[in-house]
Protein backbone atom coordinates (compact mmCIF):
# COMPACT_ATOMS: atom_id res chain seq x y z
CA UNK A 1 0.00 0.00 0.00
CA UNK A 2 1.46 2.97 -0.80
CA UNK A 3 1.78 6.15 1.74
CA UNK A 4 -0.99 8.42 0.00
CA UNK A 5 -3.72 5.83 0.23
CA UNK A 6 -2.32 4.87 4.19
CA UNK A 7 -2.88 8.32 4.52
CA UNK A 8 -6.39 8.75 3.38
CA UNK A 9 -7.15 5.45 5.55
CA UNK A 10 -5.55 7.33 8.43
CA UNK A 11 -7.38 10.19 8.12
CA UNK A 12 -10.31 8.87 10.43
CA UNK A 13 -8.67 8.01 13.38
CA UNK A 14 -6.33 11.62 12.91
CA UNK A 15 -9.41 13.61 12.62
CA UNK A 16 -11.44 11.11 14.95
CA UNK A 17 -14.08 10.97 13.21
CA UNK A 18 -16.14 8.14 11.91
CA UNK A 19 -17.19 9.99 8.43
CA UNK A 20 -15.04 12.51 6.71
CA UNK A 21 -16.15 14.50 3.48
CA UNK A 22 -13.78 14.51 0.73
CA UNK A 23 -12.26 17.70 1.44
CA UNK A 24 -10.98 16.63 4.64
CA UNK A 25 -9.33 13.60 2.59
CA UNK A 26 -7.91 16.26 0.16
CA UNK A 27 -5.91 16.98 2.71
CA UNK A 28 -3.79 14.15 2.48
CA UNK A 29 -2.31 15.20 -0.38
CA UNK A 30 -1.45 18.75 1.19
CA UNK A 31 -1.24 22.24 -1.21
CA UNK A 32 -0.27 19.88 -3.89
CA UNK A 33 -3.06 19.63 -6.78
CA UNK A 34 -1.45 16.55 -8.29
CA UNK A 35 -1.73 14.77 -5.02
CA UNK A 36 -4.95 15.65 -4.18
CA UNK A 37 -5.90 14.31 -7.64
CA UNK A 38 -4.70 11.06 -6.55
CA UNK A 39 -6.39 11.37 -3.28
CA UNK A 40 -9.61 11.36 -5.33
CA UNK A 41 -8.84 8.38 -7.51
CA UNK A 42 -7.53 6.92 -4.37
CA UNK A 43 -10.80 7.47 -2.74
CA UNK A 44 -12.74 5.77 -5.89
CA UNK A 45 -10.97 2.51 -5.61
CA UNK A 46 -10.81 2.05 -1.87
CA UNK A 47 -14.74 2.10 -2.39
CA UNK A 48 -14.49 -0.11 -5.12
CA UNK A 49 -12.05 -2.24 -2.97
CA UNK A 50 -15.00 -2.49 -0.21
CA UNK A 51 -12.19 -0.20 2.04
CA UNK A 52 -14.71 3.20 1.92
CA UNK A 53 -18.59 3.53 2.22
CA UNK A 54 -19.77 6.55 -0.01
CA UNK A 55 -22.69 8.11 2.56
CA UNK A 56 -23.19 10.58 -0.16
CA UNK A 57 -22.86 14.34 -0.37
CA UNK A 58 -18.98 13.06 -0.51
CA UNK A 59 -19.08 11.71 2.55
CA UNK A 60 -17.20 8.11 3.50
CA UNK A 61 -16.86 5.95 6.23
CA UNK A 62 -14.43 3.10 7.19
CA UNK A 63 -15.39 -0.10 6.22
CA UNK A 64 -14.86 -2.74 8.66
CA UNK A 65 -12.23 -4.18 5.82
CA UNK A 66 -11.08 -0.63 5.84
CA UNK A 67 -10.55 -0.10 9.86
CA UNK A 68 -8.46 -3.63 9.55
CA UNK A 69 -6.29 -2.32 6.63
CA UNK A 70 -5.91 1.23 8.74
CA UNK A 71 -5.44 -0.64 11.91
CA UNK A 72 -2.40 -2.44 10.39
CA UNK A 73 -1.35 1.02 9.14
CA UNK A 74 -0.91 2.08 12.18
CA UNK A 75 0.42 -0.82 14.12
CA UNK A 76 3.32 -0.89 11.44
CA UNK A 77 3.54 3.21 11.23
CA UNK A 78 2.71 4.40 14.67
CA UNK A 79 1.87 8.44 14.85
Amino acid sequence: MDELTREVLGSFAAWKKDALDLHTLFEAGGNDPDARTRVFDIVERLVKEGLLEELGNDFYSLTEKGRAAAEMKSDRNPF
